[in-house]
């Protein structure tokens, strides 16, 4: 059975890969030229960079990877290199997102490919990313790191929640999640 904190990054990945799954039912809504309003591709763009990233990917660099490298897991070489340049290539795609959901007006016919491109992209690096971290760096971040120290972990975890994310931001992620995931539910149970 994970660790507290192991299961803490877990459940985070099932809102995400839901997330993801909705994303691709309104990419597919695009596709087939239905209507998508510009504000939804920003909500996408704020759930992704916010809770995905700022609260999920930041217990991981600044919490979770620190102490793996303390015990002796490279940062510069091997899994967590990997993982820290796929979070970076994701920002790319979730900056791209954002900065067509903050204009205004209709999405235009570029707009939308671009969204499409983005999108489609960003979720097949993500539930990639996400398989290795669950398969893969997880149980080794639970071999490296002593029992105690993975205790330790699940108070720098609320204490990251409450100084880098914020009080009531991970509840208010969470309710931007079910918003979108009910607008557009996921099309395939692999989510």
């Amino acid at each position: 059975m994970p660790s507290q904190v192991i299961e803490i990054l877990m459940d985070e990945h099932q809102v995400i890969l839901k997330v993801l799954g909705s994303m691709e039912t309104m990419i597919n809504a695009l596709e087939k030229g239905e209507r998508v309003e510009r504000d939804t591709v920003k909500k996408y763009a704020e759930f992704l960079r916010n809770f995905a990233d700022k609260c999920h990917h930041g217990k991981e660099e600044d919490r979770l990877f620190v102490k793996m490298n303390d015990f002796g897991i490279p940062r510069g070489d091997g899994p967590l290199a990997v993982m820290l340049y796929e979070h970076d290539a994701g920002r790319a795609h979730v900056r791209a997102l954002l900065a067509i959901g903050e204009k205004s007006g209709p999405l235009t016919s570029e707009e939308r490919k671009e969204v499409i491109e983005h999108a489609r992209d960003f979720s097949d690096l993500l539930q990639n990313h996400i398989m290795k971290e669950d398969r893969i760096l997880y149980p080794m971040a639970e071999k490296a790191i002593p029992g105690q120290e993975l205790e330790k972990l699940y108070d720098d975890f609320e204490q990251f929640e409450k100084e880098v994310t914020g009080e009531g931001e991970h509840e208010k992620w969470h309710t931007l999640a079910q918003d979108l995931i009910r607008a557009y539910p996921p099309e395939t149970n692999r989510f």
